[in-house]
């Protein structure tokens, strides 16, 4: 079944009146509201009469960086009654691949339930047991396909259908714009928890946007939703622009500027190569043992729009190389708006196997999970150079683009 986003946004007669025309107009005199701040100042109206759990992590914040669970558990106007933490966890301890478990939260007392990995049946099955009636979405996404938590909310979404619960998402800005999705577009079969649905990897969307194509396009079942939407925002600003305060959504995603290229460079992750991980420049270092001058200068002979690339020279402290020196590259982004990542990511593996000869793909091949299918591997493999490799997508990212189109909030 598909739902248009109008049949969605007016299932309620408060978030009917809830139009995106002021976030359309981008009104520069008037401060980027996120969801929660409009859900904040309606006296939680949406929330009216029903039993809360809230799905978030450190993102979930004020502008004065207070966590919205705190506020809203001190707030008589909500029945928040549990939490539900992805990976990493609600108050972020743990680090990627992992979670908090289930526990109570010391400064609420509320239930924390640990959702990561968890799906279908046996989230629906959290949901129940934690007696709420509405769950509520707030995560800050970083706009790539690849980042988790946009399929915790499309597992969440799921779950809550199958549960019987109503689906909230408060929306936060795509910190790298909405301007256009881009990348190669995932194949079914390569689904997986860093791919579940067939999006490009740079979606340009936000969590609101997502969540809307979600139960228009791809649950078979579509889950009882409403969207707080921003006002304020306009598609083509980065996250500077909407003067929040940046918290890291997960332990190397520390800066806006990570966020900028990781929807390119996390395809190292892929490689035998170190993608930066246990530097102060995660996805901004790429490198290995052996790895020379050679490198940079051949990536900087493409001319790439907007970036630089630097011989560099590091020791990760944990991850790949641990606490040994390794040379790569350090990527210098002098122009965001002239800067294509995807495109970027690719040469940089076209170049890395050119000029390394100890390149590799992980023996599991989850460069194909990172692509969503394997022309990217193949391609290169038949020493495709980057405009033949980028060239193999354009047609479905084509047909990408004409189905998102009809889910933004955001004009």
């Amino acid at each position: 079944m598909r739902l248009t986003r109008r049949t969605l946004l007016v299932a309620t007669p408060a978030l009917a009146a809830t139009t995106t025309s002021a976030a359309a107009a981008g009104n520069p005199g008037r401060r980027l509201q996120t969801g929660f701040e409009r859900l904040q100042t309606s006296g939680y109206a949406q929330l009216s009469g029903q039993r809360i759990g809230i799905v978030t992590n450190p993102t979930g914040i004020t502008r004065t960086v207070r966590h919205i669970v705190d506020v809203m558990h001190e707030d008589e106007k909500v029945d928040l009654r549990a939490v539900f933490g992805p990976e990493h966890g609600f108050r972020g301890t743990a680090q990627a691949g992992g979670s908090e478990g289930r526990y109570d939260d010391p400064a609420t007392g509320l239930p924390v339930y640990d959702t990561y990995l968890k799906s279908g049946k046996p989230l629906a099955d959290i949901f129940t047991a934690s007696g709420v009636d509405t769950v509520v979405f707030d995560i800050q996404d970083v706009g790539a396909r690849f980042y988790t938590y946009i399929w915790t909310l499309y597992d969440c979404m799921e779950a809550a259908q199958l549960a019987g619960k109503r689906f909230v998402v408060l929306d936060r800005p795509n910190p790298v714009t909405g301007r256009a999705a881009n990348g190669p577009v995932l194949h079914k079969e390569f689904a997986t928890f860093v791919g579940r649905q067939p999006i490009s990897q740079a979606h340009g969307m936000t969590v609101a946007e997502l969540a809307l194509l979600f139960n228009g396009e791809f649950l078979t079942t579509p889950v009882p939703l409403d969207t707080v939407t921003m006002t304020g925002w306009r598609r083509s600003e980065f996250y500077d622009a909407s003067d929040l305060p940046w918290v890291p959504p997960s332990p190397n995603m520390p800066t806006p500027d990570t966020a900028l290229v990781y929807s390119g460079t996390c395809l190292f992750e892929g490689t035998n190569l170190s993608e930066g991980r246990g530097t102060t420049r995660p996805f901004e270092l790429l490198g290995a043992e052996g790895v020379d001058g050679r490198w940079a200068a051949e990536v900087n002979r493409l001319g790439l729009p907007g970036v630089h690339f630097r011989e560099a020279y590091f020791a990760p402290t944990f991850s790949k190389f641990q606490g040994k020196t390794i040379g790569g590259v350090q990527i210098h982004v002098h122009d965001r708006a002239a800067f294509d990542p995807i495109r970027t990511g690719i040469a940089l593996l076209v170049t890395a196997k050119k000029t390394y000869s100890g390149f590799a793909w992980r023996s599991d091949n989850w460069i194909d999970k990172l692509t969503g299918s394997t022309q990217v591997r193949t391609a290169i493999d038949a020493g495709a150079n980057t405009d033949e490799v980028v060239a193999g997508w354009q047609d479905e990212l084509a047909a990408f683009r004409g189905i998102r189109k009809e889910y933004l909030l955001y004009r």
